[in-house]
């Protein structure tokens, strides 16, 4: 059986995870706890509680000439360091950062230092020193498909002509990029002109569809009437 023992060490400025032998004393665990918390060994308070926000006490640890594993510890425990008299020890000091002298320069000074953040930026040209990108930002593609024109939707399936009207150009924000929105003049759409719903323009459901420019063809593309002789039903 192994003699060491996992708990979590709280105190009123620290809290941690501690590896303890069983067979140490609580004397002498005393002495190490004055290392971690700051809290002397004479103003220390040791409570074993099972978790953190238990208030229940599970044992005292308040004989100093027993050992840890007398009170029937076990691993995961809490072990909370109380100060019975701060006024004489550091608890506040590790936390208080008002009392922690500060040191101010002004901008100034702080230019004129060569092994600064900022002096090595200038050197390196990182960041806003950085030169500009000889590459320019290509621009937004141009199409030539005027809204209200008529279309045909470039198809998958051979022999299928979907022709419509072009009814929106330009971005979207269910995507990046130019899109086209067509209605259609049969049912062979998505959507009702809208996305996410967001309307771009305005359809009866199932007419509607988004695409990119380079599949949509502008011309003269007239309604098509389907015809039924007498022998088609």
């Amino acid at each position: 059986m192994s003699s060491i023992v996992k708990l979590f060490v709280i105190s009123p400025d620290t809290r941690s995870e501690r590896r303890l032998d069983l067979h140490t004393t609580i004397e002498q665990l005393k002495a190490k706890l004055e290392l971690v918390t700051g809290i002397p060994v004479q103003n220390q308070k040791l409570s074993l509680h099972n978790s953190e926000d238990d208030s229940q006490i599970v044992a005292q640890l308040d004989d100093g000439s027993k050992q840890l594993g007398y009170y029937s510890v076990r691993d995961f425990q809490t072990l909370k360091v109380i100060d019975t008299n701060p006024s004489t020890s550091f608890t506040g000091q590790l936390s208080d950062v008002s009392q922690v002298e500060k040191f101010e320069i002004s901008d100034d000074a702080y230019a004129q230092r060569t092994d600064s953040v900022l002096a090595y930026k200038q050197r390196h040209k990182v960041g806003r020193f950085a030169p500009p990108s000889a590459e320019p930002t290509p621009a937004e593609p141009t199409v030539n498909i005027p809204i209200g024109s008529r279309c045909e939707v470039e198809s998958t399936e051979p022999g299928l002509h979907k022709r419509g009207t072009v009814r929106f150009v330009g971005q979207t924000k269910f995507s990046a990029g130019l899109w086209v929105g067509v209605e259609f003049d049969e049912p062979m759409g998505k959507n009702d002109g809208s996305v996410q719903g967001v309307q771009y323009f305005t359809c009866r459901p199932n007419y509607g569809v988004f695409t990119r420019p380079a599949k949509v063809a502008v011309g003269d593309f007239p309604v098509e009437e389907i015809n039924f002789d007498d022998e088609e039903i």
